[in-house]
């Protein structure tokens, strides 16, 4: 939570400002698909008695064969695929069925953390393939661009990377080119009366984006603003929203347990 501007208190500017910052929450709305009953927001739900609700702010849409040749990509041309998300791989296994590429055996994959690795066996055999990856980071791939320099890799990815990826690849020994095989856009939320919740949870620059896209006319006044990251929270800011939590700090690693601390907070 950041601390209020105390000087405004003595004006009644400041003293509705207060009243607002004190509010208690009885309602959130988490950007995000709803999880398993064993996830921690339902079982802070029930631990303060608040209602906790999920929607995804944005969706993935994949671009057909016909937009990924205007890209000048030719899927037989590389020898190795990074892959960075879940989604990346789904959408380059479809545009190669798309465009009837068959993925040869002694292809390459360079895979950001296992999980992602080992989400290839929805797509391939995954045993005796050439399959390496990271611990989490991108930067920790770098490694194994040193390790196998000779590949022309494909980096299957949004319209939008990362710095961080581009810092990397650019600092790599590595041939890579990037294709936009999939596209983050805002999901339609006309149905939800915005103003019902007392927090709204972000945890992406694209998410803060669809607010403004769906309500248009959306003033924050007393609703809090939960962000995930520090590009989350610049994107808040730029739209010009209050931040009121922010994860993840040394305290409150994830995002419930920043949230369950204010909440604690704001509820006594």
């Amino acid at each position: 939570m950041h601390p209020p501007n105390c000087t405004r208190f003595g004006t009644l500017e400041g003293i509705v400002f207060l009243i607002i910052l004190m509010m208690k929450i009885k309602s959130i709305l988490v950007s995000q698909p709803a999880p398993n009953e064993s996830s921690p927001y339902l079982e802070m739900a029930r631990k303060e008695k608040i209602k906790i609700n999920f929607r995804p702010f944005i969706h993935v849409e994949g671009v057909d064969a016909k937009e990924l040749r205007t890209q000048k990509i030719d899927l037989a041309q590389f020898t190795g695929i990074i892959f960075t998300s879940k989604n990346a791989v789904d959408n380059y296994f479809r545009l190669a069925e798309e465009m009837r590429f068959s993925v040869p055996d002694s292809m390459r994959y360079i895979c950001q953390s296992e999980a992602i690795a080992n989400y290839l066996q929805k797509h391939i055999v995954y045993r005796k393939r050439k399959i390496s990856f990271g611990e989490k980071t991108f930067a920790d791939l770098m490694p194994l661009f040193k390790k196998f320099p000779t590949e022309k890799y494909l980096l299957p990815a949004a319209e939008t990377i990362s710095p961080d990826i581009l810092k990397v690849l650019e600092a790599s020994p590595v041939e890579w080119t990037k294709a936009t095989m999939y596209r983050t856009v805002s999901s339609d939320l006309t149905d939800i009366n915005i103003k019902d919740y007392d927090m709204l949870v972000f945890f992406s620059p694209q998410g803060i984006r669809s607010l403004g896209v769906n309500f248009k006319d959306f003033k924050q006044e007393d609703t809090k603003i939960a962000v995930f990251g520090t590009t989350t929270e610049l994107a808040a800011k730029e739209a010009g929203l209050r931040v009121d939590v922010m994860a993840p700090s040394k305290e409150t690693p994830s995002m419930t347990m920043a949230i369950e601390k204010y909440v604690r907070s704001m509820n006594k």
